[in-house]
């Protein structure tokens, strides 16, 4: 049975099953420009279904309530992030540049800068539908971030004085801080090498 669906999803002509994933990524597309454009509170499912070209019945067919497709959204994003960065790899300084790679990727994407800083700035709301994915977002990011640190500490590559879990805070308040920055005025704030700069600054020896 798994066979056949894997092959269903590789085949252009397959019937309903292979339609309706191209449908539910359509869905997500859209959801992703609305959001970025309205915020999740300025966003409708109406619209959504409208830019998709499908009813609004036809929408909650895939995702049946305005917070499910949110938590879809967000899910998605990160998938691609994970996947496209390897950032599932050790812990230690190539962690560390993967992180800024990630911000790299995001500077050739504002789209998906305005989307994550404007949704996160609406989540600090404790009833907000993505405050619970929020929380655990910047929690993996600093623990993911606080490893890498430690990893650098156990080899002697942190300068002295240099606490990891406070470093690993810094960065990712960083990370989000200058997004924000970024999106401002992008003709002056060095997103990337703002980030380079930090984490180099932490570092015994050259950050390469």
């Amino acid at each position: 049975m798994m066979g056949g669906v894997r092959a269903a999803e590789r085949s252009p002509t397959t019937g309903g099953y292979s339609k309706g994933r191209i449908r539910r990524e359509d869905i997500l597309g859209a959801a992703v420009a609305m959001y970025a454009e309205a915020g999740y509170h300025g966003s409708s499912l109406r619209e959504i279904a409208r830019r998709v070209g499908i009813t609004h019945a036809g929408l909650l067919y895939y995702f049946p309530s305005k917070e499910a497709l949110l938590a879809a959204v967000l899910e998605r994003r990160d998938a691609e992030d994970g996947e496209r960065e390897h950032l599932t790899g050790p812990p230690g300084l190539e962690a560390l540049l993967r992180l800024i790679g990630l911000a790299a990727y995001n500077v050739r994407h504002p789209g998906i800068v305005e989307l994550y800083s404007r949704l996160a700035a609406e989540a600090v709301a404790a009833d907000h539908p993505a405050h619970e994915y929020f929380e655990q977002h910047y929690r993996m990011a600093r623990e993911y971030a606080a490893e890498s640190f430690r990893a650098l500490a156990a080899e002697g590559r942190l300068r002295e004085g240099v606490d990891p879990e406070y470093a690993a805070l810094t960065l990712v308040a960083l990370m989000d801080g200058l997004q924000v920055q970024w999106l401002s005025d992008r003709g002056r704030v060095d997103l990337v090498g703002s980030l380079r700069r930090y984490v180099a600054g932490q570092l015994r020896g050259p950050l390469e």
